[in-house]
């Protein structure tokens, strides 16, 4: 049985891509606490590109679209 507090693989998937996202949100201009701000206002929506199969720079580019 798994402790409570840790996360399944499907979710430090999706967590790691997210950090991988940042990265490219960064490189395109935006400052890091921008970046982070931005992936938590919008997490169902990156939650979805993840989910459709889109890299973390696709991610990022339709994020600085």
């Amino acid at each position: 049985m798994a402790k409570k507090d840790e996360l399944d693989e499907e979710t430090m998937a999706l967590i790691n891509w997210c950090i991988e996202v940042e990265g490219f949100l960064v490189a395109g201009g935006a400052t890091q606490k921008e970046a982070q701000d931005h992936i938590e206002e919008q997490v169902e929506w990156f939650t979805d590109l993840f989910y459709d199969g889109l890299t973390p720079e696709e991610a990022a580019k339709e994020a600085l679209a």
